[in-house]
Order: structure tokens, then sequence, then C-alpha cells
């Protein structure tokens, strides 16, 4: 069963002058092994406990612990190699040369007697290697957003793991002005077109399989990759499949219409001048609402449940809370400075993209539950799964609540090993309500 625990077959550590490596498996406690589709790297935590006389350090004197043998100051590589504790698991597998993680710090040292504890936080090469690139390229207008993804993630980070990279429909034409590679490629998936969706909202964000940089609707577009059952009832192992099983879960948020209204994810007003002709957008035009926009096209609007109804503005009022803005947003466009020969030409228009960003980013939050599940590393970020919450009823134990079941998205997730159990934390987000989505093609 995946609950149990999993065997760590390696896990190096290695100093930063590449001259000492210390295998540090058996003083391991725990591993923590996270991803996010808003973070543009993974991360873990390993929890040491060590009794020193481990490592000769460089002056030949007697064995020291790690943190002072080797030492331990930052930077450090770290092979990591977890098996899988089930025939459905695969493992988790950071151990080849070119895809290993690294110390980024080293947090609650604790020395007592003969015994020191530690815990190494680590991240991707890519993490590092951010921090001393700087973009300072001029891009083209005309080069669509999601080349532009593919140049920097392997001029500027010189990395191979790339993963999905989605088509854009749109082009955007910018300098790098020396930002470091993860602040641009955050900002171009808020400016990026499905061509396929013509909807707005990207991601950008790394999972055990490279870099991904994914469409939302896209991603909601997926198929369900497992079906997670919550049951309260202890079921034998020879009856049912418990890999599957919802050990506990919390419904964090469900709505925040005061929230919502005041970021404008429904209605909102914009006006933006331009400095080409000194003229400002035409009001008339300025007006954007989330259900007209969505009704233009049938392949629009994908989602993992049925939208809620919005209350009227008043009583006894014709008008509901998407009818009218709550927010009024300006801009300067950006033309006339890239490119003399498309000057007149407004680069990355940000009435293609701009609400309906903000639009995609806020309604995905509607639905907010975190879970635990017994270890499944065929899980990752940016993952659709099914879950189903038993209906609270004195009639029927097995019906399922028709509000809480259905398609979530995972946000994030955490593979958890210990010495006794391995475990997944996911926090789960959704755009609706409901079992029955409109996330098919």
């Amino acid at each position: 069963m995946s609950l149990e625990q999993s065997l760590y077959e390696k896990i190096f550590l290695e100093s930063n002058d590449k001259q000492r490596v210390v295998d540090i498996k058996s003083g391991v406690v725990a591993i923590d092994y996270y991803e996010d589709i808003f973070s543009p790297t993974v991360t873990a935590k390993i929890y040491v406990i060590n009794a020193g006389n481990t490592i000769a350090p460089e002056d030949g004197t007697a064995k020291q612990s790690i943190y002072n043998g080797l030492p331990l100051r930052g930077g450090e590589r770290v092979a990591l190699k977890i098996a899988a504790n089930s025939s459905t698991n695969k493992p988790l597998d950071f151990s080849s040369a070119n895809n290993t993680l690294y110390v980024s710090g080293i947090s609650d040292v604790v020395t007592e007697g003969q015994r020191e504890t530690f815990t190494l936080n680590l991240v991707s090469r890519e993490a590092l290697t951010n921090e001393t690139a700087r973009v300072g390229k001029k891009f083209k207008v005309d080069s669509t957003i999601n080349t532009s993804v593919s140049e920097i993630l392997s001029k500027y980070l010189k990395t191979t793991k790339i993963g999905t990279i989605d088509a854009t429909k749109n082009g955007y034409g910018f300098i790098g002005n020396l930002r470091k590679p993860f602040t641009v490629l955050i900002s171009l998936a808020s400016k990026a077109v499905s061509p396929e969706t013509n909807m707005a909202g990207f991601l950008f964000y790394q999972t055990v399989d490279g870099f991904q940089f994914r469409s939302i609707d896209k991603l909601i577009m997926q198929p369900s990759k497992a079906e997670y059952v919550y049951t309260e009832i202890n079921q034998s192992q020879i009856e049912r499949n418990n890999d599957f099983t919802i050990l506990n879960y919390k419904t964090e948020k469900n709505q925040n219409l005061l929230e919502k209204l005041r970021l404008g994810t429904y209605a909102s007003y914009r006006i933006f001048y331009n400095p080409l002709t000194f003229e400002f957008t035409n009001p008339a035009k300025g007006v954007f609402k989330q259900q007209d926009w969505a009704g233009k096209s049938k392949n629009l609007g994908k989602a993992l449940g049925t939208s809620a109804k919005l209350p009227k503005i008043s009583e006894g009022s014709g008008q509901g809370l998407g009818d009218s803005p709550t927010r009024i947003i300006t801009q300067c466009l950006d033309v006339g400075t890239l490119d003399p020969n498309v000057s007149k030409k407004v680069n990355a228009d940000p009435t293609d993209y701009q609400s309906q960003a903000l639009m995609r980013y806020n309604v995905l939050f509607t639905q907010t539950i975190t879970m635990t599940v017994p270890l499944n590393t065929n899980l990752r970020a940016g993952d659709i799964i099914t879950c189903k919450i038993p209906k609270i009823s004195t009639e029927r134990a097995d019906e399922y609540d028709d509000e809480q079941s259905g398609l979530y998205m995972i946000k994030e997730l955490c593979h958890h090993y210990d010495t006794q159990r391995s475990l997944t934390s996911m926090k789960l987000v959704r755009d609706t309500f409901g079992q029955y989505g409109t996330n098919t093609k």
C-alpha cells in the first residue's frame, strides 16, 4: 500500500569544492518535496539527525559532524533518490548528473552532546542560476510569447529540463532591463493568450518533469488523473484499493464574494492612454463583463464545475453583481517605442488580455480544499483530480455531495516521507461548484 514507508536509495551530500561526499541517508528522519503552480522552482526539505564522527575535515584532524566537517554553508549539491513504495508509484529521482538539488540554506541547527540535528532546505539548480543571470536582450514585437519563454529557459537559465510550453497567439516586444529570468517569465505568463481558447491567463512553474508554461484553460481541459473518495469506514485492502482514499480533508475557502468584487473579477471598467496619439480609448468600449466575454465562443469558459449565480445589486434591482463594473483599471499603452516598422501598433494590447487574465486568476480560487492521501508520486502540480465527498444525510450514507464533489486542480502538493509512512498532501482549487464541469475539449 502507498501509505507504507519508502526506501531511501540514495542521499549524497557533496561539498562546494567537490572534494568530499558524505552519505547521509542513515541519518535522515524525514523528507518533504514540494511543487506549486505559483512557484518557478521545486523545493524540498531534508530533516537530519547526525551522531558526529562522520567526516574528516580538510586539515586532517579527527572526524567531525557533517555541519562543521563538510562544512555546510549553502550551495552544496544533493543527489536524492527515493524508491517507489508500491507498483503504482514512481521513484522520486534527483540523482542524475544534470538533475540534482542544491542547499539554499540550513535551518533549525541544534547541537546536543554528541548529536546534531538540522534541516536542509533545497532548491533546483535553476533557482541559483536565476540569482546570477540577467535578461538584457531586446525581444521583437512579432515574436510569440512562448518562443521568448523557450529562449529564456535555454539561454539564460541554461536548462534542458523543459516540460510543456503551451502555444500563445500573441507576440510581445520587450527589453529585459536586466531583470532576473524568473521575473520575466512570470510577467510573460500574465500577458499570454491561448490560440485554442482565446483565453488569457498562463502559469509558469516547475515540476519533477521540468519547467511548465501552461494555459489555465488547457490545464482545466485535462482528463482527471485520479479519483479519490473520502470515507470514515475502514475498508479491507482485499475489497478495495485504499491508495485512493482521502485520509483527511478541510475546506479552506468557499467563495469570497467581497474580495472578487474589489478585484473586478466579474466586471471591470478599463481606460487606456495612447502616448503616441495623446488620446484615451473609447469609454463606450471600456466595460468588461465576464458573462459577455465568455459567451463569444463555444470554446470559452472551460470550468471544473457549474458557475454559481450572483445575487442582485439591491432588492428589486434588475442588475446582478456581474453587470456593473466593480474596479476601474487605467494604464498607459505600450506603443511606438520598440520597432519603427510597427510603431503605431499597440504592443500586447491590454484590452485583449488584462481583464481576462485578472478574471481567470481570481476565479480559479473560488473553492480551496486541503487534503492528505497515501503517497502518489504520479501526481503533479497543475493536474486535475476527482474528489468524492459524502453527503451529510441521515438517509443515505453512500451518496456524494453534489456541491463539494467533482473536479479539482492541484495548486500545490507535498510528498512526505518518514520512517513509518509516506503521504501526499495537496491544496486543491477550482473555479466553480458541482460535480459536472465543462472541462471537456
